[in-house]
C-alpha cells in the first residue's frame, strides 16, 4: 500500500529527511515515530502529494505520487496537521462541504460515518460547541468519507484526555478490523503505539534508524526487574558474582549469559539483601524507543 523509496527532502541547506526507505503492507498498521523534527510530518507530506520530494519516488496504491497524484491518492483518507472546520455551521454540513471539494457524497454514506466515529446525535450541532474529542473524530469522519482502502493519521489522539485517547483507540482498532483497512499511523504517544500497531519505523534526524515488529520489539530483552531494598548494593553484588551484566533506572538487571533469576535471588538472599520481587521484564515500546534515540545520541557526541 505505501512504498518508500531513498526518500529525501531538503528545505534549503537544511536535510529534513534522509534516504528513507520502508514499506506498509496491506492491512497492517504500521506506526511511524520520532521526535518533534525528526522528520515523520514531512514525509506524509510527500505520501500525500503535498511536499515535493527532493529526490526518491513514493509510491501508495502502487501509483508514483508525483507523477500519478490523482491514482495514488484516490483510495486514501488522512488526518494530516491540524484539521480545520467551519465552526458556524453543523458536522454534517462541514461533510457534505469537504466531500464536495472532491466528489459529492450520499447522504447515507455521511450518516454511515458518522456513526463509524461516535458522533451520531451531535452532528447537526455546530461545530463550535464541539469538545476537542469531537473534533478529532470529526476529522476521522471527513478522512472516511471516500471508502478508503488506506488511512493516513498524523497524530490523532493529539490533545486529548484519557478518555478520549481510549475512545480513539477503540474506534482505529475497530476500523482496521471490521473494515480491513491499512493505517499509517504517525503519533508521540508510544503506548497508544504499543497497542495499535503491528510494526513501528523510527526516525531520527531525518533518518531511519530502526524498522520492524512490534512483537519483535517486546522479544528483544533480557532485562529483569528487580525490586528490593538496595539496589545499588545487589547490583554491585551481583556484578562481582559474574551474574548480571548491566542496569538501568534502578529498577532493571540484564543477566550474564546461562544465569537465572533463581541464582540471583539466592545470592541476594544469603548476603542479607531481601527480595521484595524479581521478574521476567517485557520490554514495551517505549521502552525500546527510549533506549534506542538515547544510544543514538550518545553514538553522535
Amino acid at each position: 500500500m505505501i512504498q518508500l523509496h531513498h526518500l529525501q527532502k531538503k528545505f534549503g541547506a537544511r536535510l529534513a529527511v534522509e534516504d528513507l526507505s520502508f514499506t506498509v503492507a496491506r492491512g497492517e498498521v504500521f506506526g511511524l515515530l520520532g521526535h518533534n523534527g525528526a522528520g515523520k510530518s514531512t514525509a506524509i507530506g510527500m505520501m500525500l502529494g503535498q511536499v515535493w520530494p527532493t529526490s526518491g519516488e513514493v509510491r501508495i496504491c502502487g501509483h508514483d505520487v508525483s507523477t500519478q497524484r490523482r491514482a495514488a491518492l484516490q483510495q486514501v483518507g488522512a488526518i494530516f496537521e491540524t484539521p480545520v472546520f467551519y465552526d458556524y455551521l453543523s458536522g454534517w454540513r462541514n461533510l457534505e462541504i469537504l466531500s464536495s471539494y472532491t466528489a459529492p457524497t450520499p447522504r447515507a454514506r455521511i450518516q454511515e460515518v458518522i456513526e463509524w466515529v461516535g458522533l451520531t446525535g451531535r452532528e447537526r450541532s455546530k461545530v463550535r460547541t464541539y469538545s476537542h474529542g469531537m473534533r478529532s473524530r470529526l476529522a476521522l469522519a471527513q478522512a472516511l468519507l471516500p471508502q478508503p482502502a488506506l488511512l493516513i493519521l498524523d497524530e490523532p489522539s493529539d490533545g486529548l484526555d484519557p478518555e478520549g485517547i481510549h475512545e480513539m483507540r477503540q474506534t482505529i482498532l475497530r476500523l482496521q478490523r471490521e473494515l480491513g483497512l491499512t493505517i499509517l499511523l504517525s503519533s508521540h504517544l508510544l503506548n497508544e503505539v504499543d497497542q495499535l500497531c503491528t510494526r513501528i519505523a523510527i526516525l531520527q534526524q531525518g533518518k531511519k534508524v530502526f524498522e520492524g515488529s512490534v512483537a519483535e520489539v517486546k522479544a528483544a530483552t533480557g532485562r529483569v526487574a528487580l525490586k528490593t531494598s538496595d539496589f545499588a548494593a545487589a547490583a554491585r553484588l551481583l556484578r562481582e558474582r559474574g551474574l548480571i551484566t548491566a542496569t538501568a533506572a534502578d529498577r532493571f538487571i540484564t543477566l550474564a549469559a546461562g544465569r537465572s533469576t533463581a541464582e540471583v535471588t539466592q545470592t541476594l538472599v544469603a548476603a542479607g539483601l531481601p527480595v521484595d520481587g524479581i521478574w521476567q521484564h517485557e520490554q514495551t515500546v517505549e521502552d525500546f524507543y527510549l533506549a534506542l534515540v538515547n544510544r543514538q545520541r550518545d553514538e553522535s557526541k
